[in-house]
């Protein structure tokens, strides 16, 4: 092909090059703009440690701000939506799930202990404290309470580091908008071969 054909074509593809580097440095910029917030625990609920409180957390869901707080349910199952997306998040949210499932299993075997206990003390007519099912049902209480003490463990910090993976993730999702370039241009080299212009501005 002529080289006096070349030119004009080189200079479209370029030129087609730069319009599309401008559309993707729009729309990484309205991204930025709309790149969702971070969810926030209230201070008390952040602060839970080991073997903390087992009540449910309260949250601000991305986007809002304030102090009307909102529960993430008992299984953090109103949490899960905004963590969709987010593997790392929800395998933490996943095993909070799992420790506040087996928690509730636990409770139900001590109350049952208990009631067993309880329904010993009048079975054959007198008062009997000590007989040999009460010692079961004692047995199984006090492994019930012992057991308790591990399971809540660690359930605070899962629902914690759910919050803080799905954070992270926005924080890095930020990253990308700052690599599109501040100046899209056409230049020309010096043979007088047009060139597509990238400028990066350091932040």
């Amino acid at each position: 092909m002529p080289e006096n054909l070349q030119q004009p074509m080189l200079t479209r593809k370029l030129r087609g090059a730069a319009i599309a580097a401008l559309l993707f440095s729009s729309v990484a910029s309205v991204q930025a703009q709309k790149s969702p917030a971070t969810i926030r625990l209230s201070p008390e609920d952040a602060e839970r440690g080991l073997n903390g409180h087992q009540h449910n957390f309260d949250f601000l869901p991305p986007g809002q701000s304030g102090s009307q707080y909102q529960s993430a349910g008992f299984f953090g199952q109103k949490l899960r939506p905004y963590l969709a997306g987010n593997a790392e998040a929800l395998a933490y949210l996943n095993k909070y799930r799992r420790q506040k499932a087996i928690f509730l299993i636990d409770r139900v075997v001590a109350v049952g202990a208990f009631g067993l206990y309880g329904q010993q003390i009048f079975a054959n007519g007198e008062a009997q404290y000590f007989n040999s099912t009460q010692k079961v049902a004692i047995g199984v209480f006090a492994t019930s309470v012992l057991a308790t003490l591990f399971i809540n463990r660690n359930t605070n910090s899962y629902m914690q580091r759910a919050v803080s993976a799905y954070n992270s993730g926005v924080a890095q999702s930020g990253f990308w908008p700052r690599l599109k370039p501040t100046s899209v241009g056409l230049g020309t080299s010096p043979m007088g071969r047009p060139l597509l212009a990238l400028r990066w501005a350091v932040r």
